[in-house]
C-alpha cells in the first residue's frame, strides 16, 4: 500500500510515518514529560495508521498528529492518576536534545522542564491545547478538528491555560543570564559557597528533587531561599567528593549532570528570572537518567 504524496511521488506507508514522526513523539512528550510514555503512545499510532485504509485518507499527516494527539490525551489522564501516587515530587524525564535534535525544530519554550512541569498542573485538554497552540503552532480552528471540539472551545482552553501558567511564572530572563546564573549556581555549589548561593537564588526560590522512590530524596518542595541553598549543599554533602560536574544540553537548555566513574548520579535543572533563581529542579531517579549515563 503507497500514499501519493504532494508533490506526485509515491511514498509508502512508513515512509510518511517516519518523516512525521519526530513531531509525534515532539507532541507526544510535551503532552506526558516521559519519553517511555510518549514512544509508547507513537507506537500505537504506527499500529493504527498499519491497520487503517490508507486509500481513504486525504490528509496523512493530519491524520497522524491527530491519533497521536487524542492517544496522548487519553494516555495523560491515566498518567493524572498515577502520579497522585507518586513517592514525592514528580518530575519530567530529560532528553538530550544534543542527540535528538528534531525536538528543537518546533518552539522551544514548550521543551523545558521547568514549562513541563508545570504543564501538569493544567487539564489534560488544556495541555494538549497549550502544546499543540505554542509549540506548533496550530490554529484553533485545526486544534478542535483534532480534539473533536469546537474552535471557540478549542480557543476558551488555551487561554485558561496560558493564564494559568502566567499565574504560576515569573518573567523570564534571556538565554545567556539563564546560562549565566546556572554556571554560577554550579561554581557556589562545587565551592560550598552557601552566601553566594543564596544570593543566586530568588527569595521565593523552591526546589523539587525527584527520586522515584529508588534514590532517597525531600518528599515535598523545599521553600525558600535559605532552605533551597542549605539542601543543595547538603545533596553535595551526601554524594561525596568524587563527583563530576559538568554542564549539557537538556530540553534545549544549559543543565548540570552529576556523575562519577560508571554512573550518572543527577541531572540539575534551574529557571530564572529578574530575581534570580526561582525553581532548582533535581532529577535522581535513576531511571530517568538513561539517556545521560556516561
Amino acid at each position: 500500500m503507497v500514499e501519493r504524496g504532494e508533490d506526485g511521488t509515491l511514498i509508502g506507508a512508513l515512509g510518511v510515518f517516519g518523516g512525521v514522526r519526530p513531531r509525534l513523539f515532539g507532541i507526544a512528550y510535551r503532552m506526558l514529560g516521559s519519553v517511555a510514555e510518549a514512544e509508547d503512545v507513537v507506537q500505537e499510532a504506527w499500529l493504527r495508521w498499519q491497520q487503517t485504509d490508507r486509500s481513504q485518507v486525504r490528509d496523512p499527516i493530519g491524520f497522524l498528529v491527530t491519533t497521536t494527539s487524542r492517544l496522548a490525551l487519553n494516555a495523560a489522564t491515566s498518567a493524572r492518576a498515577r502520579r497522585e501516587l507518586y513517592p514525592g515530587p514528580w518530575l519530567p524525564e530529560p532528553v538530550d536534545t544534543t542527540a535528538d535534535p528534531t525536538l528543537q525544530a518546533e518552539r522551544n519554550e514548550s521543551l523545558e522542564l521547568a514549562v513541563l512541569l508545570l504543564l501538569e498542573r493544567l487539564t489534560p485538554a488544556e495541555r494538549a491545547v497549550y502544546v499543540l497552540r505554542e509549540a506548533f503552532d496550530y490554529p484553533f480552528r485545526r486544534i478542535g478538528e483534532i480534539l473533536d471540539v469546537s474552535e471557540a472551545y478549542a480557543r476558551q482552553l488555551g487561554r485558561r491555560a496560558r493564564t494559568h501558567l502566567a499565574q504560576q511564572r515569573r518573567d523570564r530572563v534571556a538565554h545567556a543570564d539563564h546560562d549565566r546564573l546556572l554556571r554560577a549556581f554550579l561554581a557556589a555549589a562545587r565551592s560550598g559557597e552557601l552566601t553566594r548561593l543564596e544570593e543566586l537564588l530568588a527569595e521565593t526560590a523552591t526546589s523539587y528533587a525527584d527520586g522515584g522512590g529508588i534514590v532517597r530524596a525531600a518528599q515535598v518542595p523545599i521553600v525558600g531561599r535559605d532552605n533551597v541553598a542549605r539542601y543543595i549543599l547538603g545533596l553535595m554533602r551526601k554524594f561525596g567528593h568524587d563527583l563530576a560536574l559538568e554542564i549539557v544540553e537538556s530540553n534545549g537548555q544549559a543543565a548540570i549532570l552529576v556523575s562519577r566513574p560508571g554512573t550518572t548520579v543527577a541531572l540539575v535543572t534551574i529557571e530564572a528570572s529578574p530575581a534570580g533563581i526561582e525553581r532548582v529542579l533535581v532529577i535522581l531517579n535513576p531511571q530517568k537518567l538513561a539517556l545521560f549515563q556516561r
